[in-house]
């Protein structure tokens, strides 16, 4: 991700006037970021493989969780709770393959922003199953069989697509059957429509269905646009990143000024807007609902803002301006961005609509990922990890782009945005304010950790090799007021047995790989290292016992299966609801559901189906209830305009809503 080198500018713009990004906030992360710098350079001089020792912290990582700890002395009714890798007891073998683009022939392209994670229960067994998507080697579908276990049900499911170099992956009831169909973009090979044949296997219905697409497609959004009970797909488009020609490992070599691509008009790809006509048949209407992309995409959100039940769709823009559409009655939509969001980051990639200051309206937080990235950046991460020099540089503490390469920047922000919506339907941006600024990110996942009645974040971060390690976050969001970092203090970081780096691929410095960069003064087998670095990520209830657990999508490395042990310590109060829509679409996606406990208290959420970077899911909603000890309602506002109400539902318990 690196714009050609420029001249400094005195400060990050945006926001009101020149912006700094909260570094208080994020100073722990920037050191986490140097600590692996210096692991890396330590081991460049071992004879071992040079991996990054968890020995040589230099005391950072035990400092940073003095740090949390610290600062957790603030947050208002903070009770300790934990979360621990439980991969190899999962049974789950799957790993993710990265292109030689994003390793052994690195260069700055598009291709390392990595691919989803996905949930649902395929096979109505009543527990969730999981899907991952590579880029090389095939896409797996794991089957939960209950006890933190899962088999391999890939091969049977037929949804591998082996060697497609998959990115995102969403899960909805598309045929309005009962059932999760799935949806599969990929770069240059096709996105894929998948029926669910009611069992957990799927057939492929791309063919004839009009969902026809092959380019360089990213995320997916679903929702019911027109709410004709039938669900739409949005699917962003990045933009031209590769050249037509294959690489030796099967992909198509990047572009060498891809992170440019948005200043050559002619390698825009526009996102498609699909219209459910229902029989497994699709039809593109972008133009004709006003929906035509010049930017480059990476993913995208529905939300119904307004109150008319229509919902609305944000496109993140990781080269440029973020769009915002207003939905026109199901008939079309209008550019409404400026008149909304004035201000927006310049290098988004993630989105995620949540209540953050509990207050029962919908919030929207986006991931900066490009902010933190420049040219010097770039070139100082790439020479020390083929240990051509061992300096570091601190690039990162200005931004170094030109207005030229900006497109303009007085209504961009840098850095992560949190808009907190007023009761007047308008919003505040407040991310510094509520402490959401974050290192790397790359998207985020929401939902109660700690069941204390309020929705927190996990952000996935980093960028692998050949770049520095970078932390996965955990913002606890305490009462509606601000976040706080805790990934350290909750087990999230440092990772398992203080893993941060691999080796990413081994060099024949003697033979074929001889005028690779990273043999210069080398011979014989060379293993070459690299960080660490999630992509996409769930929260759910993986393990049934009631508390939310975290599962990643790792890049070029296996997932991390994050069980929260909140449910060991205390029987949490929470209320698990699924929605199974009749009139309005089978899943229920675009439902307002509100619960009211019976002193008063109520808690709202909109469902939406986004799970995390790259994602969709399909899976019921979770209320954390604090001390709540009976609840007296669930109210329901279904996409039709149906309004449902659902007396003393019992605490601890999964209800199903059926509508009306």
């Amino acid at each position: 991700m690196s714009p050609p080198t420029a001249l400094a500018l005195p400060a990050r713009s945006g926001r009101h006037g020149p912006h700094r990004r909260s570094w208080a906030t994020v100073a722990g992360r920037l050191a986490m970021a140097w600590c692996a710098c210096a692991l890396a350079a330590l081991a460049a001089d071992a004879p071992e493989p040079a991996l990054p020792r968890p020995t040589v912290t230099l005391g950072l990582l035990a400092q940073r969780h003095q740090i949390q700890s610290a600062n957790l002395r603030g947050f208002t009714q903070f009770q300790p709770f934990a979360f621990s890798n439980r991969l190899a007891a999962s049974g789950i073998t799957f790993q993710h393959r990265a292109v030689d683009d994003a390793g052994r022939n690195y260069k700055a392209v598009q291709y390392d922003h990595g691919n989803a994670v996905a949930a649902a229960d395929v096979d109505r067994d009543g527990l969730p199953d999981l899907y991952f998507t590579s880029q090389l080697g095939r896409n797996e579908l794991w089957r939960n069989r209950g006890g933190g276990r899962f088999e391999d049900l890939t091969d049977r499911a037929g949804i591998a697509l082996a060697g497609q170099i998959s990115v995102a992956a969403a899960f909805a009831d598309l045929d309005h059957d009962g059932d999760p169909d799935l949806v599969v973009t990929t770069v240059r090979h096709g996105n894929h429509l998948f029926r669910n044949r009611g069992d957990g296997t799927f057939e492929d219905v791309t063919a004839g269905s009009g969902f026809e697409y092959s380019g360089h497609s990213s995320g997916i959004a679903i929702a019911d646009l027109d709410l004709d009970g039938r669900l739409d797909i949005f699917v962003a488009n990045v933009g031209t990143y590769t050249t037509p020609t294959r690489g030796s490992d099967g992909a198509f070599v990047g572009l060498t000024d891809a992170f440019s691509g948005h200043l050559f008009p002619e390698r825009t790809e526009r996102s498609r807007l699909y219209r459910n006509l229902g029989d497994g048949k699709f039809a593109e209407v972008g133009q004709e609902y006003g929906v035509v992309e010049p930017t480059w995409c990476g993913d995208a959100s529905f939300m119904d803002l307004d109150g008319d039940r229509y919902p609305e769709l944000y496109l993140v823009n990781m080269q440029g301006d973020d769009r915002f559409y207003r939905n026109r009655g199901g008939r079309s939509f209008a550019l409404a961005t400026d008149a909304t969001f004035p201000k927006t980051p310049w290098g988004a990639t993630g989105i995620k609509f949540l209540d953050a200051n509990s207050d029962g309206r919908m919030d929207l937080f986006v991931t900066d990922m490009h902010s933190d990235m420049t040219q010097p950046q770039t070139e100082a991460g790439a020479r020390f990890q083929l240990r051509v020099e061992k300096a570091k540089s601190e690039a990162y503490c200005t931004v170094q782009w030109t207005e030229a390469y900006l497109q303009g920047s007085t209504n961009n922000l840098f850095g992560n945005a949190l808009y907190l919506q007023r009761a007047d339907g308008t919003f505040e941006e407040a991310s510094d304010r509520y402490g959401v600024e974050t290192y790397w990110p790359w998207g985020a996942s929401a939902g109660d950790l700690d069941a204390d009645g309020h929705t927190d974040l996990f952000v996935t971060a980093g960028m692998g090799f050949p770049f520095r390690y970078a932390v996965n976050s955990v913002l606890l969001n305490d009462g509606g007021r601000r976040f706080f970092d805790a990934e350290f203090v909750l087990g999230v970081e440092p990772r398992a047995q203080g893993r941060i780096g691999k080796v990413w691929f081994t060099l024949d410095c003697s033979g074929a790989d001889r005028n690779h960069p990273g043999c210069a003064g080398q011979s014989g087998s060379v293993p070459t290292p690299g960080a660490l670095s999630s992509r996409s990520s769930v929260l759910l209830d993986l393990d049934g016992d009631g508390d939310l657990d975290i599962v990643t999508n790792d890049f070029h490395d296996a997932p991390q299966i994050l069980i929260n042990d909140l449910a060991e310590r205390r029987a949490p109060a929470y209320l698990q609801v699924r929605l199974v829509g009749t009139r309005s679409n089978r899943d229920g996606l675009g439902a307002r559901v509100r619960v009211r406990a019976a002193g008063g208290r109520t808690w709202t959420q909109v469902h939406d189906g986004k799970s995390g970077y790259l994602a969709q899911s399909a899976l019921p909603l979770y209320f954390g209830l604090g001390d709540t000890t009976a609840l007296e309602a669930i109210e329901i506002l279904w996409p039709s305009g149906a309004e449902q109400l659902l007396k003393s539902p019992a605490l601890r318990t999964l209800v199903t809503a059926t509508e009306p």
